[in-house]
């Protein structure tokens, strides 16, 4: 067994844990079943040679005894039907052996696919936030559903198939070989042919399951991202384009199973000209020495029923493997998740300290892998500073905050970000996190009501307090002209909601955490100006000890700060007040003549429908009069 098989063996072992003595006692009545099932064409050979025959009966002693006392061969002649009782009773017994170890290995596999699912889940909820953006959610997905569920059925059923195949190869072999050494070593060749080329097509169809695994996962993402972006694609008229990406990928998808079909197809027709001719060369060779006297009838009848008891198994054991097969690319494929280092598993040693909230960014620099996005970048905040950020797309604003709350980390010589002297990179990441709050431009809701998406770090809340957050961040009055108001479920993504619903809705549920550290990255771009300065005022009320940071592209949502940090292609290039960065005439003053000048056109152009509007009522009230 290679390292990679026997890693698979032991970590689903592994995952068994608590329900392994299900899987003993399912093998332990798996061989009850495979005893029971030998014994009944015994009951036909002696019934064909010795009651039927004139054979004597080679029978133990105390079986022999009992059917002396009870008449001999003349009484079972006359009831035939005691020895089909016989027959019937070792059948049964077998049938019901067998439905328990069905009964037992489903509880077995159950239990260990929940512990797996279990492992599964939570080792990707703590997993870097780098590794979510790298890997695509339709690619987790399939891991996490039909990966899995390939084992479960490969645990609920191939796996004791396999037992049960050894278990009926060693008695079948064992008793042909008691009944007839020629024929048996006949039927024996067969079977190393038979294991030669599964062994051959095994290696060609585990390579095209891999193929075929990725390229679901490819489909999957493409269903996924479709459904969750729908109102995208319809506003774009993308729909056509979105069909054809599908198309393309689901015809490499069906192209790759039509493949994995061709190999199969070939493997089990291999796998029925190899049997069958087994099975005839049996048939041929038993009938020739029933002929010359080298086997009796019963024996031969025996005989036959355990070939075919053997072969027939062994036969499976191609689809056994193949199943196999495929669920080793699925436990590859959920262990190359779980081999990956969760952020516990990082080094860190996991301070608590208290924060007031000064931070320091000494000589950062950071990089998306090869893509540099900070550059040597230096600046201070104080507790309870209230702080804009301003720069052009990929300048490494939003970077600013993952590394304030260690979605991403500083390599080692790459500069220090500090929370009140102490390096991030030695604070707790839970802790830190629940001390800088951070709201997304880009945000997500739950499938839930209003209230509980407020509320979803701490359920209990009041909704007096609810509504209190939610008229900081200019909500409330939206939320209660709902039919079902905090009750209101929205939809997937929050689809239910506006995009600055959606956003309120986020800060509201940010402000639940009484951090000192907040930071709003670009979460209020999608609400009008108005409302934004209603926010930030409602803010600046509520929260005068936090340190809060605004993230923009909008000056008149940072030129109230105390601060404003002006980054350019990954630069700080200016640090000032509003007032200060006006006066150097630079990046800051132009974007602002830029912005002022379009609000100023904007204005007009109101202006001037408000006008043309007021005119035209005028009008219309004068033709009135003149009418009558």
């Amino acid at each position: 067994m290679s390292m990679q098989k026997q890693g698979q063996v032991k970590f689903l072992w592994s995952c068994g844990k608590g329900v392994r003595k299900y899987l003993i006692i399912s093998i332990i009545c798996s061989a009850c079943a495979v005893i029971f099932s030998f014994i009944a064409p015994q009951v036909m050979r002696i019934i064909i040679d010795s009651v039927l025959g004139e054979e004597p009966f080679s029978l133990p002693g105390i079986i022999t005894g009992w059917i002396d006392r009870i008449g001999g061969r003349a009484v079972l002649t006359e009831h035939l039907f005691l020895c089909a009782a016989v027959g019937m009773v070792f059948t049964f017994l077998s049938a019901v052996f067998a439905g328990l170890y069905k009964y037992y290995v489903n509880r077995f596999g159950e239990g260990t696919v929940k512990k797996i699912r279990d492992v599964l889940y939570e080792h990707i909820a703590h997993l870097p936030y780098e590794w979510h953006v790298r890997i695509s959610t339709g690619d987790i997905l399939q891991r996490c559903t039909q990966d899995v569920n390939v084992i479960k059925q490969f645990l609920c059923n191939q796996v004791i198939e396999v037992i049960r195949v050894i278990f009926l190869m060693v008695f079948s072999l064992v008793v042909m070989f008691s009944m007839n050494v020629r024929l048996s070593f006949a039927a024996l060749i067969f079977i190393p042919v038979i294991l030669g080329y599964t062994m051959i097509f095994l290696g060609k169809i585990s390579s095209r399951f891999m193929d075929a695994d990725i390229a679901e996962g490819n489909l999957t993402t493409a269903v996924q991202e479709n459904t969750t972006g729908v109102r995208v694609v319809r506003a774009f008229g993308r729909e056509a384009y979105e069909m054809d990406k599908f198309d393309e990928r689901n015809e490499h998808y069906t192209g790759l199973w039509v493949r994995l079909g061709n190999v199969m197809s070939v493997f089990w027709a291999c796998g029925d000209i190899v049997t069958s001719v087994q099975v005839m060369t049996i048939i041929i060779l038993g009938v020739w020495q029933c002929v010359h006297g080298g086997m009796t009838v019963g024996t031969f009848m025996a005989f036959i029923t355990y070939n075919q008891m053997m072969i027939w198994p062994v036969r499976q054991l191609g689809r056994i493997l193949s199943d196999m097969s495929k669920s080793g690319v699925s436990v590859t494929r959920i262990r190359s998740i779980l081999d990956e280092k969760t952020e516990e598993e990082q080094p860190c040693e996991n301070l608590k300290p208290e924060i007031k909230g000064n931070i320091e960014f000494k000589h950062v620099s950071f990089s998306y892998e090869d893509v540099p996005v900070l550059k040597d970048v230096s600046f201070t905040i104080k507790a309870g500073e209230k702080i804009g950020i301003l720069g052009n797309t990929g300048s490494g604003k939003s970077t600013i905050a993952h590394l304030l709350n260690r979605l991403y980390d500083v390599k080692e010589g790459s500069g220090a970000v500090e929370i009140d002297g102490v390096d991030v990179r030695r604070i707790d990441r839970a802790y830190l996190r629940s001390q800088v709050n951070v709201v997304l431009q880009d945000t997500f809701l739950f499938s839930k009501t209003i209230r509980d998406n407020i509320a979803v770090s701490a359920p209990e809340t009041p909704l007096t307090e609810i509504r209190r957050l939610a008229r900081i961040s200019s909500v409330d009055d939206a939320i209660m002209e709902f039919g079902e108001q905090y009750d209101t479920v929205v939809g997937e993504r929050g689809v239910t909601l506006s995009g600055g619903q959606k956003q309120r809705v986020a800060i509201a549920r940010a402000l639940l955490n009484e951090s000192p550290i907040i930071i709003f990255d670009d979460s209020m771009s999608a609400v009008d100006t108005e409302t934004d300065a209603k926010i930030r005022q409602a803010l600046a009320k509520n929260k005068n000890n936090v340190t809060t940071i605004y993230i923009s592209h909008r000056v008149t949502t940072l030129m109230d700060a105390d601060k404003i940090i002006v980054l350019k292609d990954g630069r700080l290039a200016e640090l000032g007040s509003h007032e200060e960065l006006l006066a150097k005439n630079g990046i800051y003053s132009h974007v602002y003549e830029m912005q002022s000048g379009v609000a100023a056109e904007l204005e007009e152009i109101e202006l001037e429908e408000a006008g043309a509007a007021k005119a035209g009522a005028a009008a219309d009230v004068t033709d009135g009069k003149g009418g009558m």
